[in-house]
């Protein structure tokens, strides 16, 4: 894809990526994102906490990489706001299996409950609207993780995409955050 505005392309991207989940027998979608790829579980140390998301709007699920990590008994950890304008933090999920500890946050998406403890984790994934080959990502256009990674620095970031979402480039601007690696059904960039 061309450089277009990055308002233009999320728009474009996320039409794609509607059509491309739509079009996947339920069948297929259950088989994908399962587990997280060898070469990456090996630059994962074994007591790393995981930074996930609840995938909303035809993102790529999660939900399979949480019941991964927590049968491994690591600890689990998932986006909350306190409103839509403060800062996101990471609270510890404890329930990957029910979503038991989840309630509605306030951009509508599950998120842990206020009794959850902050945890901040070591690895995140990261949703997407789109990526380059070399880890550039356009995210939703709120900043969060471009902010929670900048003053976290030393994560290993992580996107989870569906192959529609590569791009050949994006506009990036220098706050952006490059991920380490981007994960999609086919292929993994930067492992």
């Amino acid at each position: 894809m061309s450089i277009q505005s990055k308002s233009d392309l999320r728009k474009t991207l996320r039409m794609a990526r509607r059509e491309h989940v739509a079009a996947q027998p339920e069948s297929i979608k259950a088989l994908l994102f399962l587990r997280p790829p060898g070469a990456l579980l090996e630059r994962i140390s074994e007591n790393a906490s995981i930074g996930l998301y609840h995938a909303g709007d035809a993102e790529a699920p999660a939900a399979s990489y949480a019941r991964f990590f927590h049968e491994q008994s690591r600890t689990i950890a998932l986006p909350r706001f306190a409103s839509r304008t403060s800062p996101m933090t990471f609270a510890q999920h404890t329930d990957p299996i029910l979503g038991s500890d989840l309630e509605v946050a306030p951009f509508g998406v599950l998120q842990p409950g206020e009794d959850a403890a902050e945890i901040i984790p070591d690895v995140l994934f990261v949703p997407l609207i789109g990526f380059t080959e070399d880890g550039d990502r356009l995210g939703q256009g709120g900043g969060h993780y471009d902010r929670w990674l900048a003053e976290h620095p030393g994560r290993l970031a992580i996107g989870l995409a569906w192959d529609v979402q590569l791009c050949e480039s994006l506009p990036i601007e220098p706050h952006d955050i490059t991920l380490d690696a981007v994960i999609t059904p086919t292929r993994s960039y930067g492992l």
